[in-house]
């Protein structure tokens, strides 16, 4: 009986590991591909020092609170690459209203991230999947403008 009870339990066991090799493996998220909490908060750092030195956009930045958008750029990329925050503040429209922002200044933004995600040395699938991701929120953005 022993011997039986024996067998048993490890071809159990054999059938249980084998169905957990047939798994396939989950790919990264684009959070995790862009470092997860440490990347995010490195890259944004990056971006606000390449805003900061950028005289095209520099001005737009003046008066803003640079810790508060340091925190809320990190929560919203956080958000939109499949990390574990949500996204709490305005929507982009309500964020960017009246800001007087053009297509030049909003360009001038992406080269600066574009810059900051290289920095990084993102890859560049990861760095087109989050540009991507954030891409459908210009009309948002530029909605009053």
């Amino acid at each position: 009986m022993r011997t039986w009870c024996g067998v048993a339990s490890i071809a159990a066991l054999i059938i249980g590991l084998s169905g957990c090799a047939g798994q396939p493996e989950r790919p990264p998220s684009l959070y995790e591909r862009l470092g997860g909490q440490a990347g995010v908060h490195q890259l944004v750092t990056d971006l606000l020092i390449n805003v900061a030195d950028d005289p095209r956009i520099v001005g737009y930045f003046a008066h803003t609170n640079i810790d508060y958008l340091a925190g809320s750029l990190e929560q919203y990329i956080c958000d939109i690459s499949d990390g574990p925050c949500t996204y709490e503040g305005p929507s982009m429209a309500r964020a960017h209203q009246h800001m007087g922002l053009t297509d030049a200044s909003f360009n001038a933004l992406v080269d600066n991230l574009q810059r900051a995600l290289m920095a990084q040395d993102i890859d560049m699938g990861a760095r087109n999947a989050l540009l991507g991701r954030l891409a459908p929120q210009y009309s948002e953005v530029m909605r009053d403008q």
